[in-house]
Formats: structure tokens, C-alpha cells, sequence
């Protein structure tokens, strides 16, 4: 049985060594040849100094409970690069005084009723793959209560499918391959899958509006959800499962993106759909960047639907292709459980090549990351393979003083070039700003007929003892680039703590208020999730 890390991304079995790790170290020497890559390795569990936990567990819910060292540092934060650095350095607070996992929706309301009489604050925890903030017991300045996390892992089944009206009833604890492999028997998928796929929650997926790996279509975990049931220190609420609805404002739209702070999401039911049976993909070249987008958009806006739209700009396309080209490549793919794809594809392609546009050979093999498996040698296969292991090598490169940050954002195609010389031109000041050589990547994750959905990387050559420092200063000027050109500070990372001042910026004032008597009549106590999307 594979070992979750306590300190970083995934199982420990899994981690970046040997042959993989030499050539993570080449290309990193290659593209910035000053870069010390001496490898920091993180403490071991047992050598960590674990304070007592301050609060004592009534009777009644200590069978729920775990305060041992393990469980409290396992649940403290999640996996962002500030994370995963100060996991490292051995420096693991603040930390939860108990894990607790109740088995239903019973027991979920026992422990919301004594945290919210006892003014403890509770913390939702489903994967933990947060990378905002949004799973730390890091409470505001000034509020000092004691913070619990509250695991639905018990709660992780698939408990009734609907194959007439194809929907599946599913507990929020269960995480992505489970649920897969309950709903494939029946020859169905619920089609999201976002990197975090291996190591993230329904749950979790529901209260961050995540987006899937899917370029197009229903992507979003909000085209999928047909109703929720949400447990929260106001009682138990559950909306029907229905096609559509004109009774008033959503009460799934409520909770949708509200990262624990109104409520816990219990289970919810999701629409799956017959798993593909036909696949078809290719992969183009470009001589120039944007011309490479005009393309994407074209591609986007003409009707086709691809299942994978995903462009990468030259300096993506070498790091995770491994394709040097002077405009970058983009990945298309489409599939379908019902007709062959392969007009479609063609079609792409023709579009491409109005833009200038070489395709390399078409692939066939599986496209999603439910089956990515390397399938050969084009730029889909070795971008599909490095994919997967991203994570495992943004650890990798922590540990050997990088600083590797991402930012997200959605934009309108008429602002992505103001948009992208903004950021590109706040990335570099800030890098020059601490002292670290690097450099930036773009790739779209998500396009839609109005715009797309940037996904910027920065790889630069930290200091080890200051790449938190580093990090920050980096990430708030990447930050308020994009707000400044009006992107959103996220398209799928969530809000968590680590946004929340552009977030704060970006909402209507009036919704705010909206919001915040919402938090007021569902956690009177305030005590969900306390600095995520609302200050005290």
C-alpha cells in the first residue's frame, strides 16, 4: 500500500528520484546554468516537535478523533509551494488540536453543534490539495479560538446510480479514482478530472469550483452537480436533483465555491455520462505565439468542442513537451461515446493551418487523464506523461531551492494581449526585484468561445532559507497584474486564504454584503472555515 507524504504532493513512492531526477536537474542547468541544486531533504515525522493539542475532545466524539502527532501535522495545509518549502524546513504550524472523521450526517451535526457551543473553529478537509490556503488553520489576526479539522473520509461512496436519467448520488468524501471505478461498471464517468485528480475529494471539487482537465464543455464541477445536500452549524440542507430549476436563485449556486465556509457538502447528486469510446488527437506547430492563439481561438469559437484545446507557449512546450519551437504547440483532442471524432479532428486542424499551423502526426491514443498513459512520441504523448507528474517535480525543484509558482486566470481573447504583457512584465520586474533568475511559461488550460483561461508558470533560481520570501513577492505582483488587467484572481485554484485581497477586490461590494449575512445566518458562530473568502 502506497504512503501519502506528510511534507509534499501524492505517495511517497511516487517522488522524483534516480533517472527522473537527473534529467529534472539537466534541464533545470540548462535553462538556468547558476541555479544551486543541492537537494534539501524534509525531516522525518517522528523528529518534529508537535506541541500538546489544547483542546479536549468530549466523550461523546472522541471515537471520531485523532490528535496524534501524524494525523494533526497530516492535516495542518495543503500543497501549495509555500507549503511544501516550510514542510521542508520542518516548520509545521499552525496546526489543527484534532482530526475529526465523522461516518454520516449525524454524527457531522454532533461535532458542528459542540464546536460552534465550545467556539472552536472547524476546518472542512477533503483531499487536502489545496493550494490557496484553504485547509490551514491559519485563522485571521486577532482570532485566537482553537481550530479543529473536520475529514469526511468516511463518507466516501458512491451510494445509487441512476442509469435512465444518468445520474449517480455520491458521497463528498470520496475521492477521484473511487469514484471512477464505482461508476465504471455500469459504463459511465463523471469526466472530471483535474490534476489533483489521484489525490482529491467530490467534496472538496464542490466547495472550490474546480475545473477539469476538459479544455471545453462541461468541465466545471458546476455543469455537472443536479443537486447538493450541505450539513452546517444552521441544520442540514438539501436541494432536488433536477434538469433545471427557475424557483428562485440557486441554493446549489450558494454553496458551489463557497470552500467551507457556509457549510459542509455531504454528497451531491452529479450527471455522468457513458464513458468514450472514440477518440482522435493531433498536436500543431507554430512559428509564432500569437498566431498560435489565433488558432486556439478559432478552433474554440468554431462549434467543434474539442475535449483538449490546450495551447503552450514555447517556453511550456520545452519544459513539458519537449518541443522547441518558436510559437508553441497546441494539444487538441476529442472523443465521444456515441460517433467517430476524426472529421472533427481534421477540421482542428484545417483551422490551424489557416494560422500557420504544422501538425505533427494524429494520435489516437487516449487523450484524458482517466487513461494517460504515454502513447508514443508527439508533443500530446510527452506533455500527457509530464502532466502527471508536475507535482512531483514542483517538489523536487523546491527541495532543490527553486521557486516553481503557478497563476490561473480568465481573461476575454480581446484582453489576453494586455493581459499577458502585463503579467509577463510584473513576473520579470519581481524576479529582478529578489534576486532570482528565471523564467515564465504560459499555457491555456481552458478556452471557451469568449476567452481564454491562462495558466502562467514561473521556474526560478531561489535561495535556500528565502524562497517563502521570494515566493510571496513574486505572487503578489503576478497577483495584482492580473487584476489590474482584468483578469480573475482565479479560474479553478479557489480563493482560500492566499487570494482573498484581490478576491476582496474583485466581487461586487454589494454581493459581499450578500454574502456575508449569508455567513451570518448559516455559522452565527462564525465558526466554518474562519479567513477563507470573508475577513471576521
Amino acid at each position: 500500500m502506497a504512503t501519502r507524504s506528510w511534507w509534499g504532493w501524492g505517495t511517497e513512492e511516487a517522488a522524483v528520484r534516480g533517472a527522473e531526477a537527473a534529467a529534472l536537474e539537466d534541464r533545470v542547468a540548462a535553462l538556468l546554468p547558476d541555479a544551486d541544486l543541492t537537494v534539501h531533504a524534509p525531516p522525518a515525522l517522528a523528529d518534529l516537535e508537535v506541541p500538546d493539542p489544547q483542546v479536549t475532545v468530549p466523550a461523546a466524539l472522541a471515537h471520531l478523533a485523532a490528535a496524534d502527532p501524524p494525523a494533526r501535522v497530516g492535516h495542518a495545509r495543503g500543497k501549495a509551494f509555500r507549503d511544501v518549502v516550510r514542510n521542508l524546513r520542518g516548520e509545521i504550524g499552525p496546526l489543527p488540536e484534532a482530526v475529526l472523521t465523522p461516518r454520516d450526517e449525524r454524527e457531522l451535526v454532533d461535532v458542528l453543534d459542540w464546536a460552534t457551543g465550545a467556539g472552536v473553529a472547524v476546518i472542512p478537509y477533503g483531499g487536502g490539495s489545496s493550494v490557496v490556503g484553504g485547509v490551514e488553520p491559519r485563522l485571521p489576526g486577532g482570532d485566537d479560538r482553537p481550530a479543529v479539522t473536520v475529514s469526511l473520509a468516511a463518507m466516501n461512496a458512491v451510494t445509487e446510480i441512476d442509469e435512465v436519467s444518468r445520474l449517480a448520488r455520491i458521497q463528498g468524501g470520496i475521492y477521484g479514482p473511487a469514484l471512477e471505478d464505482a461508476l465504471r461498471p455500469a459504463g459511465l464517468t463523471l469526466r472530471h478530472f483535474p490534476q489533483s485528480f489521484e489525490f482529491s475529494t467530490l467534496g472538496g471539487w464542490l466547495a472550490t469550483r474546480a475545473g477539469g482537465h476538459f479544455a471545453t464543455g462541461p468541465t466545471h464541477i458546476d455543469d455537472l452537480v443536479a443537486g447538493m445536500t450541505v450539513v452546517g452549524p444552521a441544520g442540514v440542507g438539501r436541494s432536488l436533483p433536477l434538469p433545471g430549476s427557475g424557483a428562485g436563485p440557486s441554493p446549489d449556486r450558494l454553496y458551489l465555491g463557497s470552500e467551507g465556509t457556509l457549510g459542509i457538502i455531504t454528497e451531491a447528486w452529479m450527471r455522468v455520462r457513458p464513458r468514450p469510446r472514440f477518440r482522435a488527437g493531433a498536436s500543431v506547430l507554430f512559428d509564432s505565439f500569437p498566431a498560435a492563439v489565433a488558432a486556439t481561438r478559432a478552433v474554440v469559437q468554431s462549434g467543434l468542442a474539442p475535449a483538449n484545446c490546450r495551447l503552450l507557449d514555447p517556453v511550456e512546450a520545452l519544459l513539458s513537451a519537449g518541443r522547441q519551437t518558436a510559437g508553441g504547440v497546441l494539444v487538441l483532442g476529442f472523443e465521444s461515446a456515441d460517433h467517430p471524432v476524426d472529421e472533427a479532428l481534421a477540421r482542428a486542424v484545417e483551422l490551424c493551418r489557416d494560422h500557420g499551423g504544422t501538425p505533427e502526426k494524429a494520435d489516437t491514443a487516449p487523450t484524458q487523464a482517466q487513461s494517460a498513459e504515454p502513447g508514443g512520441d508527439s508533443a500530446a504523448d510527452t506533455w500527457r506523461s509530464s502532466f502527471l507528474r508536475m507535482p512531483y517535480q514542483r517538489d523536487a525543484l523546491a527541495a532543490r531551492s527553486m521557486i516553481v509558482e503557478t497563476f490561473e486566470t480568465a481573461c476575454t481573447w480581446a484582453g489576453f494581449e494586455s493581459l499577458h504583457a502585463a503579467v509577463t512584465e510584473a513576473a520579470y520586474a519581481a524576479l529582478a526585484e529578489v534576486g532570482a533568475t528565471g523564467v515564465l511559461s504560459c499555457r491555456f488550460t481552458h478556452v471557451y468561445p469568449d476567452g481564454p483561461a491562462p495558466y502562467y508558470g514561473i521556474y526560478a533560481a531561489g535561495r535556500w532559507g528565502e524562497t517563502v520570501g521570494q515566493w510571496g513577492r513574486i505572487k503578489s505582483a503576478v497577483s495584482e497584474a492580473l487584476h489590474s488587467a482584468g483578469g480573475t484572481i482565479t479560474h479553478h485554484h479557489a480563493v482560500g486564504r492566499d487570494h482573498r485581497p484581490w478576491y476582496d477586490r474583485q466581487r461586487p461590494a454589494p454581493f459581499a454584503a450578500g454574502l456575508r449575512a449569508a455567513k451570518t445566518a448559516l455559522d452565527p458562530g462564525g465558526i466554518m472555515n474562519p479567513g477563507v473568502l470573508l475577513g471576521p
